[in-house]
């Protein structure tokens, strides 16, 4: 039996360079563009440093499709076996109280590593290793909800900003990879999750205030009609976005880019790839170089949230019920129940 084509890769790092394994190199992952495998982990070779920093001593969750894009994907919320011995974990507790040792990442070379093994989006939760309770990132995903796209997502971005600024708050754009905008704000990590999903949920009811025609905060699908939903819940605890200069699992193997706010609106998702992407890195570096100098407080949205009035939203299905949350009942068939005990 012939043995599998391996590769080894160099990638520099704090202790030096690691040789890295590359298994499978001309293995197609995205058949529409004809891009392998090789070059998937060639790109996060060339992004391993910009992404690290992004990463660095966060626990973080594997999106992996070992099979490519046309294949099934799924997350890995714990450290796969065989990492190598500089690999390292960070222990997280789950809604359920469950916990894990998850991959953290510390150097270039343990992304290039899970890169080998099928992974396209790096899905770092909003904390470091020293502190798992306390998010020192708080994130905002505007989510264009069918009818639609990106365009509707940058003018309800542009609204964002002003409620962020009235804050005090920095926030750093990306695309999502998709036809979505997140966006992060790096905070002091003094504040709980639930006190860190508050301040979204402030946050995306002044923008739905302001343009309730385009904005919604509305958990079920049913009452968000063709608008931009500001997902709070990606503010709950082990819930993740894909990371900034992660491959999506999308036939042009698009990238979440970071941007500028000035650049936003002219931004093309679809021009960000793994073909583009290092040369734009190259040309015009990191967009988001300055996110861990912009430290800010949640002060103000906090007190935005305790003077409104209106509560707290549901949490995801798969969550024990949380403390001052309404009930968890989508609103036509909570009406078709209350219409039922009354015939």
């Amino acid at each position: 039996m012939a043995r599998a084509e391996v590769e080894l890769l160099t990638v520099p790092g704090p202790h030096g360079d690691r040789e890295v394994r590359l298994t499978s190199p001309d293995k197609i992952y995205f058949p529409e563009r004809g891009i392998t495998k090789r070059e998937v982990v060639g790109y996060y070779v060339r992004v391993a440093d910009v992404l690290e920093r992004v990463l660095h001593l966060r626990p973080t969750n594997l999106k992996r499709y070992p099979d490519g894009v046309a294949g099934e994907a799924f997350y890995v919320k714990r450290m796969p076996k065989g990492a190598p011995p500089y690999a390292e974990t960070a222990r997280v507790t789950f809604p359920s109280g469950r916990t894990a040792d998850s991959f953290c990442p510390t150097e270039p070379a343990t992304v290039v590593w899970a890169a080998n093994l099928g992974t396209f989006d790096f899905h770092p939760w909003p904390v470091r290793r020293a502190d798992t309770d306390h998010p020192d990132e708080l994130r905002i995903d505007l989510d264009p909800q069918p009818g639609t796209g990106f365009t509707d997502a940058v003018a309800v971005a542009g609204v964002l900003r002003e409620v962020l600024d009235e804050a005090g708050l920095v926030g750093w754009p990306k695309t999502s990879g998709g036809r979505g905008i997140h966006v992060a704000v790096r905070i002091r990590p003094e504040w709980s999750f639930v006190d860190v999903r508050h301040a979204v949920i402030a946050i995306g009811r002044r923008v739905a205030d302001r343009i309730p025609e385009r904005a919604t905060v509305a958990w079920w699908k049913e009452e968000r009609g063709e608008r931009v939903f500001l997902d709070y819940n990606q503010a709950a605890r082990d819930r993740t976005i894909a990371s900034a200069w992660s491959v999506r699992g999308r036939p042009r193997a698009t990238v979440s880019m970071p941007v500028t706010w000035e650049a936003l609106p002219d931004v093309e998702p679809e021009d960000f790839d793994v073909r583009t992407v290092p040369g734009l890195l190259d040309g015009h570096g990191d967009a988001h170089a300055g996110l861990d100098d912009a430290v800010c407080g949640l002060e103000t949205v906090l007190e935005w949230y305790d003077a409104d009035g209106r509560g707290d939203l549901p949490y995801p299905p798969e969550y024990p019920k949380m403390k001052g949350e309404p009930k968890r009942v989508q609103p036509s068939r909570s009406r078709a129940d209350t219409l039922g005990k009354t015939v």
